[in-house]
């Protein structure tokens, strides 16, 4: 597809600070606008080459967002035929949570029905893809990026700086990108003292905290439907949003306000009351 990145590697270029947030002053109800059309999306192909013309004007959000379209369709474009029969089995299983499982699967295949193998949606694909999008001054795709093990600098004074710059971008998708950098992954790092991270209540924590400065995270958003089609972790209540399925199923009675602690400071100490 026209979105994709030609093959050989992409060097890295070091970044202090980027040239323009993804969601900056300027640019917020375009990133705003584009970022929701990514949720309502029934062809990501065809929005991916929507976006193409500001990509190659290095519009950070509109490279980011080509990237998370990778990402999402990554699993089924890989191998279309082989990601359908895999649902059927899941199906056929008949297993607790099969159906929602299933569910989860055939959006992907409707949303992701216009790629084919050949548009190589690989790993190392979202890799390049977010390189750009970091170099083009995106937040969320740096915090990516440090998340799946790739930092742009891998030196603790970077994370340390990366995690305040994704506080004070006040993203939703760089809060949302970094989460997994945050969790377990952290335990123990010295760069992180002092922040919230470390613990599988620190990653969900900053995952709860996109959630609540606008991030979609409903029942049928990118986020819940890629947690059950990708990790089989599904909710088992119709209709369920992301903040419902942590409190309903992955955080004992006695970890609430531990968690609404952690999100509040994540957030300023401003509870967003649901």
């Amino acid at each position: 597809m026209d979105a994709r990145l030609p093959e050989g590697r992409v060097d890295r270029q070091p970044i202090d600070r980027p040239r323009a947030n993804a969601i900056g002053t300027s640019g917020t109800a375009h990133a705003s606008s584009i970022r929701e059309a990514f949720e309502r999306s029934a062809d990501l192909f065809a929005y991916a080459q929507s976006l193409e013309p500001a990509a190659r004007e290095r519009d950070a959000d509109a490279i980011w967002m080509i990237s998370r379209v990778y990402e999402y369709c990554s699993g089924f474009a890989m191998a279309p035929a082989a990601f359908d029969r895999d649902t059927r089995t899941i199906g056929e299983m008949n297993m607790r949570g099969s159906a929602a499982m299933v569910a989860a699967r055939e959006r992907v295949s409707d949303r992701c029905a216009r790629f084919v193998p050949q548009d190589d949606l690989s790993p190392r694909m979202i890799v390049l893809k977010r390189v750009e999008a970091a170099e083009a001054g995106s937040v969320a795709a740096e915090a990516s990026l440090m998340a799946a093990g790739e930092p742009v600098k891998d030196t603790p004074e970077y994370k340390r700086d990366l995690v305040e710059r994704v506080k004070k971008s006040e993203d939703p998708e760089a809060y949302s990108a970094l989460a997994p950098a945050m969790g377990i992954a952290a335990s123990g790092k010295t760069e992180y003292t002092g922040a919230v991270a470390g613990t599988q209540f620190s990653e969900l924590a900053w995952q709860l905290a996109a959630c609540r400065m606008g991030m979609d995270c409903t029942s049928d958003s990118a986020l819940m439907t890629s947690y059950c089609a990708n990790g089989g972790i599904c909710s088992s209540v119709p209709g369920q949003d992301f903040e419902r399925f942590v409190f309903d199923a992955a955080v004992p009675r006695q970890g609430v306000d531990v968690i609404n602690d952690m999100v509040d400071s994540l957030m300023g100490g401003k509870r967003n009351l649901k």
